[in-house]
């Protein structure tokens, strides 16, 4: 695939970055866009690999063809480009920006450390599109007369729709927020991901038929039963946002919050929303010269940090109890799996302090106010270490050690208590059948995203979405032409 020689002759390059010092004085995207020329160089790296492991279950989840389009590219057929991609993926333009691209660690190439910029490429196709204006509705031909409610706009309920919607059936999404798009919009920072290109693709569902109703809360404005009586089916992807417990003593003090409220605030400043709703009543959350920690070592506490630097925080501190991770990774022991290794995140290489191997014990303050985060070092079973505590001077700290499953209020109370709705030891939304069933104990009920499989990647949901629009599609009509 691409130039036989390519990856002899070109070497990897990827998208650069604005400088830090000036990226941190605004909320918009700040990677420095290629040009058509040197996307083209980059996807003649492909090899022609006996197996692509990129587009395998090692690397890509919803299995991008990653060859074939760098092959297209490669050559300039733009067109067809995008057409193999949207074979697969909805949404590239997303899973381009925002992806940590397993499918770069599964790449042959990576053998060597220099693996193709699959994602710059993926992205580098969907924008291309837009500018062609190749990303246009594609409504159904024939119309089924079936009916489906998709609950949540996040990756998973959006990819859900259109799937449903291009197969022809009457496809009503409904979500809370004032505007579609889930934690993809509220939880994911503007500066990685701008929210035209959200609306961009709400516009072209709108086009094919799909109605969204957002400011509807179903289990509270909507139950339930109401949806069961009006649809055929309801596919409920309503993420997976109830923060898990940190078991860290806060001593009553101000200054401490979970994350997702702070960076929900932050992405409704930059829409030009009013900062307070009913789901995230925090309070106004700003870091503006202040000292601030973040306890987890993910992405959502990366994100937190990036915002509290364009926020114009003094200093940003990320805890992390897992030990120091290796520079490189033994290939022959991971390869093509994800490697644990020391990654760096542009937030943090905006001037995050990172301290790793490291416990919070609890949180100090005086006068009500938080001062302080106690902490101390851990050996290998994560146990404090006796005698190495210490305390960081913290203004604003933010609890980011991941999710546990929904909310229990709203939609899963009603669900739950009126129609036995079960859940998994995890909490999760559990489906009947195999992995590729999606449907629940309820009747007319499926699940789909980080509801049913737990907090994951944007290309996990896109593939969840996908994957239960076929299952829906198959049970109302008895055959799907939909991919799995």
């Amino acid at each position: 695939m691409g130039k036989v020689t390519g990856f002899l002759e070109i070497d990897r390059q990827t998208a650069k970055y604005q400088p830090a010092s000036d990226r941190i004085r605004h909320f918009r995207e700040f990677t420095l866009p290629m040009s058509e020329e040197e996307v083209g160089k980059q996807a003649a790296r492909c090899m022609d690999c006996g197996i692509p492991f990129c587009h395998g279950p090692t690397g890509c989840p919803v299995h991008n063809q990653i060859p074939d389009w760098n092959d297209l590219v490669y050559s300039g057929d733009w067109e067809a480009a995008i057409r193999n991609l949207h074979s697969t993926n909805n949404f590239p333009e997303f899973t381009g920006r925002i992806c940590p691209a397993p499918c770069e660690e599964a790449c042959t190439l990576n053998l060597e450390d220099v693996p193709v910029a699959i994602k710059t490429v993926e992205q580098a196709i969907a924008d291309q599109a837009y500018k062609l204006g190749l990303i246009q509705p594609q409504p159904a031909e024939t119309q089924t007369g079936k009916r489906v409610a998709v609950i949540g706009s996040g990756p998973a309920g959006m990819a859900a729709a259109q799937q449903l919607g291009r197969a022809g059936h009457e496809v009503h999404v409904f979500e809370r927020e004032s505007r579609a798009g889930g934690l993809l919009r509220y939880g994911i920072p503007d500066f990685k991901m701008e929210k035209h290109w959200i609306d961009r693709r709400v516009e072209q569902m709108q086009g094919e038929g799909v109605t969204f109703h957002c400011g509807v809360d179903v289990g509270k404005d909507k139950t339930l039963a109401d949806l069961q009586a009006e649809f055929d089916a309801v596919l409920y992807c309503g993420g997976a946002e109830r923060p898990r417990e940190a078991g860290i003593p806060t001593n009553g003090l101000e200054g401490i919050y979970d994350a997702m409220p702070y960076l929900v605030q932050q992405n409704r400043r930059v829409g030009g929303e009013k900062v307070e709703s009913a789901g995230w009543n925090a309070g106004e959350i700003w870091a503006g010269a202040k000292h601030v920690v973040v306890v987890g070592g993910g992405d959502t506490a990366s994100d937190c940090v990036g915002t509290a630097f364009r926020q114009g925080a003094v200093k940003v501190t990320q805890l992390d109890i897992r030990p120091q991770p290796p520079k490189t990774e033994n290939k022959l022991e991971v390869w093509p799996y994800w490697a644990t290794k020391m990654r760096v995140s542009s937030s943090q290489a905006e001037g995050a302090v990172r301290e790793f191997q490291v416990a919070t014990l609890e949180f100090v303050g005086e006068d009500g106010q938080l001062t302080g985060v106690k902490c101390a070092q851990v050996d290998e079973k994560r146990k404090p270490i006796p005698g190495t505590e210490f305390v960081i001077k913290a203004d604003l700290a933010f609890i980011a050690i991941g999710f546990a499953g929904p909310f229990m209020d709203g939609f899963m109370a009603d669900a739950g208590d009126a129609l036995k709705t079960k859940t998994d030891s995890r909490g999760n939304v559990a489906v009947l059948a195999d992995d590729h069933g999606y449907k629940t104990s309820v009747d007319k009920l499926y699940a789909a995203g980080d509801v049913r499989r737990g907090q994951s990647l944007v290309v996990w949901a896109i593939r969840e979405g996908r994957q239960a629009a076929r299952a829906v599609d198959l049970d109302l009509m008895g055959s799907t032409t939909l991919p799995r």
